[in-house]
């Protein structure tokens, strides 16, 4: 089978691209830049490049109906929301060309990426949530502001914003310890987020659940426990081991997805506290960027999902190698970056010391596999590297 993976710089699309290809399909990569790591792989058939969904995704979804009209049957697989969204909501020209997609309803899909609906989902369900408020206007932000108890994390309700044909991406997170600073954190929030979700800061361990669903009936699994992130407040894992399920968290998420008909991949993720119940924080309706570990692991979501568009259905798989160490090694330098640089302004957790940090990162672990190099295809590393070099010198000259 032909298959189009979008996002070409992102380490799950690396990771798919090997995993389709090992899987004997005809793999052509795209982005929106003329930089794409995943199209340095010696498993890629292809590059292609379509315009940026975050300033023309009309022109976008046209660009990839185009593509995936050459072949009747190709599946198209994007890798992150920016990209999801406009395909998903524009999926009746994606068809017309012929082609495949594995996504559950719209109307699920954007539940799914909305935080504010994910957690009343999950607190229906009887899930442990953060306290939580939706803000919408500055009136409201000067109301909650003076009876919420503090500290707490200022989020955008979503991480992409999709109007009838325009994505806005809306940022990371942010942290305060009391009113003036929620009040500054939402002031600068809302210029570049419709809804801002505040949430009661939840001390603990980030914890993700991931799962290839076929409407709403689960067909693989996996998990992993962070051992250190990219950003030390908890977000994108840098170096993790697989581990299996934790069955209080394993049952909260497919109750989420269960209810959600979830069709394809996803990734609920919580935060653990020892002797409480997990907490739910989000749902992740995508490939996730730790995806190659999985695939170390044995658990080949991209080849799954491929097998599922193709043929319909795939037998589960439910069981994987625990204890497979992997490492994304410019993230994890990030990481150290990042613990250099110092908690951020109003985060309330505990934060990495350096010279630990430091011993940490420049330790080899035996047995550590990478998400981007491997012997027989070393090239994304380096992509990876000469990427962000490439960033870093055009923000200094911009």
């Amino acid at each position: 089978m032909r298959v189009l993976v979008l996002d070409g710089n992102q380490n799950q699309a690396v990771a798919s691209v090997r995993s389709l290809a090992h899987a004997g399909h005809a793999v052509l990569v795209g982005d929106s830049t003329s930089w794409c790591k995943a199209g340095w792989s010696n498993s890629c058939r292809g590059t292609f490049r379509y315009p940026a969904p975050q300033h023309r995704a009309e022109a976008f979804v046209g660009r990839i109906a185009e593509l995936a009209a050459e072949e009747p049957g190709t599946l198209v697989l994007p890798m992150t929301e920016a990209t999801t969204l406009p395909i998903s909501a524009h999926r009746d020209k994606i068809f017309s060309a012929g082609a495949r997609l594995v996504l559950p309803c719209h109307t699920n899909l954007l539940c799914a990426f909305d935080k504010d609906e994910t957690t009343k989902l999950a607190s229906s369900l009887g899930i442990a949530v953060p306290r939580t408020a939706l803000v919408s206007n500055p009136e409201q932000a000067e109301e909650i502001a003076r009876r919420i108890k503090y500290p707490v994390v200022l989020k955008p309700r979503f991480s992409e914003e999709l109007s009838t044909y325009k994505i806005r991406a809306t940022g990371r997170p942010c942290y305060a310890s009391n009113a003036h600073e929620f009040l500054a954190v939402y002031g600068n929030m809302r210029q570049r987020a419709a809804g801002v979700l505040v949430q009661q800061y939840v001390e603990g361990q980030g914890a993700g659940y991931f799962a290839l669903m076929r409407h709403g009936e689960l067909r693989a699994e996996f998990a992993h426990r962070r051992i250190r992130d990219v950003y030390p407040t908890g977000s994108g894992s840098a170096v993790r081991v697989s581990v299996s399920p934790q069955p209080e968290i394993r049952a909260a998420a497919l109750a989420i997805l269960q209810a959600l008909k979830w069709h394809g991949v996803a990734m609920v993720e919580f935060r653990c506290q020892e002797g409480r119940p997990p907490t739910f924080l989000e749902v992740n309706g995508r490939f996730w960027h730790s995806l190659p570990l999985a695939c170390y692991a044995g658990v080949d979501f991209p080849a799954l999902l491929a097998s599922m568009a193709e043929h319909g259905d795939v037998e589960a798989v439910l069981d994987y190698r625990a204890g497979v160490r992997c490492r994304w090694v410019l993230g994890d330098f990030r990481h150290l970056s990042e613990v250099w640089r110092g908690a951020p302004r109003g985060f309330p957790g505990k934060y990495p010391g350096r010279l630990r940090t430091l011993a940490s990162v420049l330790t080899p672990v035996p047995g550590t596999v990478h998400d981007l190099f491997t012997w027989k295809d070393p090239l994304p590393e380096l992509g990876d590297w000469l990427d962000f070099g490439r960033r870093a010198l055009s923000r200094k000259t911009a």
